[in-house]
């Protein structure tokens, strides 16, 4: 017996937010501007804009690569943004949609996901992943399909 026997997740799109092969995660190596600054990754300016302190975020923003920005977003210091949690997916959509409005070939790429369920595979997040049991919120992979209909919208509203 199936735990989930409306969804086996065949034809789901499975990806890694933490992948830097993955175009669409956030250690992808593609930069943009938002907040009046360069970001070089998604994950710079997520775990940036945790924090209100300018420079803990600039801090985090020339860090050398996504994993030590990401180290450096988790080290809780009193400068945490109070409303963090409820700001935190605005944040992320803001980030990928910049991306992709900078980066074309990334806004492509998601496109071609067509209505494909994406799906964030962390055994251990269950928040932005799918969990080890598929039972998390998948938070990730509802803003990637989130941006994707906005990027449609725009493309259909533009012919």
């Amino acid at each position: 017996m199936s735990l989930f026997p409306d969804d086996n997740g065949e034809n789901d799109l499975f990806m890694s937010r933490t992948d830097p092969d993955n175009p669409l995660g956030t250690h992808a190596p593609f930069s943009f501007e938002l907040e009046g600054k360069v970001w070089p990754t998604v994950e710079h300016y997520f775990q940036g804009m945790k924090f209100t302190d300018d420079n803990r975020q600039e801090k985090i923003r020339n860090a050398d690569t996504p994993a030590k920005a990401g180290k450096l977003g988790r080290k809780r210091h009193k400068s945490l943004r109070r409303d963090w949690k409820q700001v935190r997916e605005t944040v992320m959509t803001r980030g990928i949609y910049v991306l992709c409005r900078t980066h074309p070939e990334l806004a492509e790429a998601l496109l071609d996901t067509g209505a494909t369920k994406i799906v964030e595979n962390s055994n251990f997040d269950y928040f932005w992943g799918c969990g080890r049991d598929r039972r998390g919120e998948n938070r990730y992979g509802k803003v990637l399909m989130k941006v994707r209909a906005k990027l449609r919208e725009e493309q259909e509203s533009a012919s």
